[in-house]
């Protein structure tokens, strides 16, 4: 497992200094079904806008 999740989404509610994810789970998905070629081919569900 990862020891760091960064992330330079600064409005994310889970963005916290040094770029660093402070959600308790990371959940990504593929834009093409259950493979993805490429990063550009993900997305971040774990998002969520601050308040």
């Amino acid at each position: 497992m990862a020891k760091d999740v960064l992330c330079e989404v600064n409005n994310c509610t889970y963005w916290g200094n040094g770029n660093k994810c402070n959600a308790d789970a990371i959940y990504v998905v593929s834009q093409k079904g259950k493979q993805a070629s490429n990063s550009e081919e993900t997305d971040c569900k774990t998002f969520a806008p601050e308040a």
